[in-house]
């Protein structure tokens, strides 16, 4: 339940055993390793070089693959292996080694690339003779052939289309001219047009033409007549069409075997990872070094691959100053669902403290009290459930769900609500027991939810400052955990039992609390106006030492802010609510009421439910992050990312 230790580690591997020995560490995820930039080694020794090369053989066989795979899953046929619940297909590792050393999944490749590449072939000259069509269509009536419209060198010549609307005007403006016009055709929206005229007009009856609109129309590069021309189309597109039909159908057949270039594109995908980790590694001309890091319980394994190889080692580096290690949490089985939000976040400083398991209680909380109805959670729970067990892969989210679940049972529970008031409305007879197992009615009490939220608030606070004094004792970072913790924890304790005290709500008897409270703050406020900053000029010190004592009213902000708690509780009610009232009145409905008011129902419900859930979780983790996590979290960590093996279609069922 705290971030895992890490050791610095260097193997130092004889260059013939380099890539077997980064195969078995691939193989077990369990070490992160340092290219020759990052590498103390290099630093170090400077003429130790990196021979890092970019494999591009295996880059462009990675991308092959890739292209290939995705181009057969597009034309596969039939459901496809995969689902949202199980993203990867599971093999035997027999199949995996028979697929990864035999030459049938490269020859595929290479039939895909070539059935590929007919398509794209196919289409371009489908798309290329059809555009030629329809550019003919229009002048299907034209009689001549099309090379005597351009062999009149006595003439100027203007071929295309004119929009409907702008043919009259053209018409009358070419009539004091010595021009002609034929229209040849049409489409829906222009008329296909031949204007000829002497050469010396040929400048004004162009830009007529242009303020026409006129869409020039290119048949120099045509031959025949055009009836001929579009037969022979017509013919070519058909033929086209068939070649089309036919290469489709054999990558369809092609797609039956598309497992296999999947399960080499994750062969390669994994094999370029280790060549990249070993050209990048520091190295002479016969020794290779891999520095990086492990987590310290992981040492023993690592040592004992490492020792499975004759001409290599491993040993533990103390690092160098200033140099931070990676990071890992590591939690129990009841808190690791909940490094969801912790990861959202970011991980944590090396020398942070895990937040996980503090927030674990808090946001499970938070979430059912955002809800605040039994019945969604026991839909909730029913839906996590059924995903828990159609869901393969990590399944932390869906865990965690299932423990908010549980405590939106109970708050529901305690508040009264079930569907909002449908007990009330629908089951009257069953009242008296939802009252029995009710604390209080929140929209009755309101005053109640409010303070509840604004403790509980209070509490989390107060939690993330003691969690940081108790943290900064374990660096032995004393005079920090004092002035800038105990003081504050002192502090804030006293102005609440103070406040209290005077607002009437605690007995006669307890009167001297608060005076004793009131006393008490003297001692912490003084703390944090000499001492909250400890570096600087004596007046600097003092101004920002009043300054931090001023911020007692962001904490007051912060509590506030947990309102939102008692905002989200009551409008899920309110909204649950509202629903039962439509879904009554529509059953009153003579004959088709009780379907309509039913579907109604079920179908309100299931909004709120999932629109509740959406804002319970929002606001929880805001929560978390804004109030919770600022009070003793630096955070910047760098993530743990071992060099390990990545399947992006597969798993392989060892």
């Amino acid at each position: 339940m705290s971030i895992a230790r890490m050791e610095k580690i260097m193997i130092v591997a004889h260059r013939s055993q380099a890539a077997e020995l980064l195969e078995a560490l691939q193989e077990a995820g369990l070490v992160q390793l340092l290219d020759a930039e990052r590498a103390m080694v290099s630093k170090e020794w400077p003429e130790l070089q990196s021979e890092y090369r970019r494999p591009r053989d295996l880059e462009e066989t990675v991308g092959r693959l890739e292209k290939a795979a995705a181009f057969l899953e597009a034309h596969a046929q039939g459901p496809a292996p995969t689902s949202l619940f199980s993203p990867l297909v599971e093999i035997d590792s027999q199949r995996y080694a028979t697929v990864i050393s035999g030459r049938e999944a490269m020859d595929l490749l290479e039939r895909t690339e070539q059935t590929q590449k007919r398509l794209d072939r196919l289409a371009a000259e489908l798309e290329q003779v059809t555009e030629r069509l329809d550019r003919l269509l229009p002048w299907g009536e034209l009689g001549c052939r099309v090379e005597e419209l351009f062999g009149l060198s006595s003439m100027a010549r203007f071929i295309g289309m004119l929009p409907h609307q702008t043919l009259d005007e053209v018409t009358r403006s070419l009539e004091p001219l010595p021009a002609a016009m034929e229209v040849v055709g049409r489409t829906d929206t222009q008329k296909a047009c031949v204007i000829l005229c002497l050469p010396e007009e040929a400048g004004a009856v162009q830009k007529l033409l242009r303020s026409a609109e006129f869409d020039p129309v290119h048949l120099e590069d045509m031959q025949g007549t055009i009836p001929d021309l579009i037969a022979q189309y017509q013919e070519q597109l058909q033929a086209l069409d068939r070649d089309l039909k036919e290469s489709t159908e054999h990558a369809a057949e092609l797609a039956e075997q598309r497992l296999d270039l999947k399960i080499l594109y994750d062969y390669y995908a994994n094999l370029l990872d280790r060549k990249i980790a070993q050209h990048s590694a520091p190295a002479t001309e016969q020794t290779v070094f891999l520095e990086g890091w492990t987590r310290r319980k992981d040492y023993k394994q690592v040592e004992a691959i490492v020792g499975g190889f004759e001409a290599c080692d491993v040993t533990i580096l103390i690092p160098v100053e200033g140099e931070e290690p990676p990071v890992e949490i590591d939690n129990g089985p009841a808190v690791r669902p909940f490094e969801s939000i912790t990861r959202l976040y970011g991980m944590p400083a090396s020398t942070d403290v895990d937040p996980t398991v503090f927030l674990a209680p808090f946001f499970a909380l938070f979430f059912g009290i955002c809800m605040t109805d039994a019945a969604y959670g026991l839909i909730m729970m029913g839906f996590m459930w059924w995903l828990l067990r159609k869901l393969k892969g990590d399944r932390k989210f869906v865990l965690m769900m299932l423990f908010c679940s549980v405590t939106t049972i109970v708050a529901g529970a305690l508040t009264g609500g079930w569907c909002g008031d449908a007990v009330q409305i629908f089951l009257p007879q069953l009242d008296s027991y939802r009252q029995s197992i009710m604390w209080f009615d929140p929209l009755e009490k309101p005053m109640h939810f409010f303070a509840i939220s604004l403790g509980l608030g209070y509490l989390q606070i107060i939690t993330g400052v003691l969690i940081a004094f108790v943290h900064k004792l374990r660096q032995k970072e004393y005079a920090s955990a004092v002035f800038d913790h105990l003081s504050w924890l002192i502090w804030l304790n006293s102005l609440t039992v103070f406040g209290l005290s005077k607002a009437g709500l605690f007995p006669e008897s307890l009167g001297w609390l608060g005076t004793a409270a009131g006393l008490t703050a003297l001692v912490p406020a003084l703390m944090i106006v000499l001492f909250s900053e400890r570096e600087g000029a004596l007046v600097y010190r003092l101004g920002m030492g009043g300054y931090n004592l001023f911020s007692t009213v962001f904490y007051v902000g912060d509590v506030l802010s947990y309102i939102r708690l008692m905002a989200l509780g009551i409008s899920t009610a309110g909204f649950g609510m509202a629903i039962n009232v439509i879904a009554k009145q529509t059953m009153d409905i003579a004959y088709v009421g009780w379907l309509v008011g039913g579907m109604i129902f079920v179908g309100g419900h299931l909004f709120n439910v999932a629109n509740s859930a959406l804002s319970s979780f929002v606001h929880s983790m805001r929560l978390q992050f804004v109030e919770f996590f600022t009070k003793f979290l630096a955070g910047g960590g760098k993530d743990f990312v071992p060099l390990r093996k990545q399947y992006k279609h597969i798993s392989v069922k060892k």
